[in-house]
């Protein structure tokens, strides 16, 4: 089949990459000529919302995908008016507002933080009157690895930072969370259903630094904090398992879901928050590339073009790790038993995601072992955050 995706990043690169052997064909759309994709398909060079691009992708796709939530409304309705454009349109536009995201949420009976619009400085003390201080304050829209948004302590800075970021805002209270957790959900177009097992995540300024799959059992206390007397023991992951994916398949029923849907979460004394959702492949899923026996991006490809979904099968515990800004010595890496790289072919530059390495192992402990190699290996990357050392 004859795919196209809005995008032509790294995700899009996967997702061709995978999607080949399938027998498929990809066309993306970037405005770069020579994007990452580019190895695996052909490249329409132009903006997302011109209108000559998204014709071409239209006359050279059967289905249409995206590898990023924040496609332009109407040129995902341009294309759904052509041929089948999935996720749908509808789950875009959820995604791409933080309010409408959670607004959804708790129309489901999800569990979130407490939560207040904000517009302007005058909305400021209804907002912490909800969500208490400490608080988040983002923007709505756009905002990826940290950007846009702010934690403040006081209304003083609560008033500061919305004068700092404009209007369109939401107010977030600061969860204390015991982990930040992650599931894949995929819909296919016959109604099949598969989901990964919770991914337990890692970042450090608000980038994505560390994953491990499955989720450990276990969640140490933070330093100096005794563990909640409210957390389940150990063996409470099972159930979280079905508690995630009984809230991704909420999620899923409501927005008449197609592809792959990821769905962040925080772990609060045994309980699961909803934070945000991305209508596609995600970062947190890369591991499967390694660690599953059908990765997110097939399973993605296979849900879009009405093949039946591949049921994952997990090979052993594996870790994700970022590499941001610059490469490291890529002989060293492939020196360590078990990693895997994964380079993107993007120019290296402060903060950016040019590639990642997963690790596997025979065990959690194996795995952790190696992941700290490979991070001693990550130029400027300092200490492995304390969190993710085990």
């Amino acid at each position: 089949m004859r795919i196209g995706i809005l995008g032509g990043g790294q995700l899009a690169r996967m997702l061709a990459l995978e999607g080949i052997p399938l027998g498929h064909r990809f066309t993306v759309l970037e405005r770069a000529p020579d994007p990452p994709a580019g190895v695996a398909s052909t490249v329409v060079a132009a903006a997302y919302d011109d209108p000559d691009g998204l014709a071409a992708v239209a006359r050279a796709s059967e289905v249409v995908t995206y590898e990023f939530e924040n496609v332009p409304a109407e040129s995902a309705a341009f294309l759904a008016a052509r041929l089948p454009a999935l996720p749908p349109p509808g789950a875009l536009q959820v995604a791409q507002d933080r309010l409408a995201e959670k607004r959804v949420f708790r129309e489901l009976g999800i569990a979130t933080a407490p939560f207040h619009p904000v517009d302007g400085p005058a909305d400021v003390e209804e907002a912490v009157a909800v969500t208490g201080v400490p608080a988040v304050i983002k923007t709505r829209r756009l905002g990826y690895d940290g950007k846009g948004q702010v934690v403040v302590r006081s209304p003083g800075e609560a008033e500061a930072a919305v004068e700092r970021l404009g209007a369109g805002l939401i107010a977030e209270r600061f969860v204390a969370f015991d982990r930040e957790l992650s599931v894949l959900a995929v819909a296919g177009r016959d109604g099949g259903r598969a989901f990964y097992p919770l991914t337990e995540n890692h970042h450090e300024g608000g980038i994505l630094r560390v994953s491990y799959a499955p989720a450990p059992s276990l969640v140490p206390p933070r330093a100096s904090e005794p563990a909640p007397s409210s957390v389940p023991s150990p063996d409470r992951t099972p159930s979280l398992q079905a508690t995630a994916e009984r809230l991704a398949s909420l999620v899923l029923d409501r927005l008449d879901y197609v592809g792959v849907l990821a769905i962040e979460l925080f772990e609060h004394q045994g309980r699961l928050l909803a934070n945000e959702m991305a209508p596609r492949v995600h970062n947190s899923g890369h591991w499967t590339l390694d660690g599953a026996d059908v990765s997110q991006f097939e399973n993605h490809i296979r849900a879009v073009t009405g093949m039946p979904l591949a049921a994952p099968r997990v090979r052993g515990p594996t870790a994700m790790v970022n590499i941001i800004g610059e490469l490291p010595n890529l002989g060293a890496v492939a020196a360590i038993p078990g990693a895997h790289l994964h380079i993107y072919d993007k120019t290296p530059r402060p903060g950016r995601k040019i590639g990642h390495i997963n690790v596997t192992g025979s065990d959690e402990a194996a795995v952790k072992h190696a992941t700290a190699r490979v991070w001693k290996l990550l130029p400027g990357a300092g200490e492995l955050p304390r969190a993710a050392r085990g």
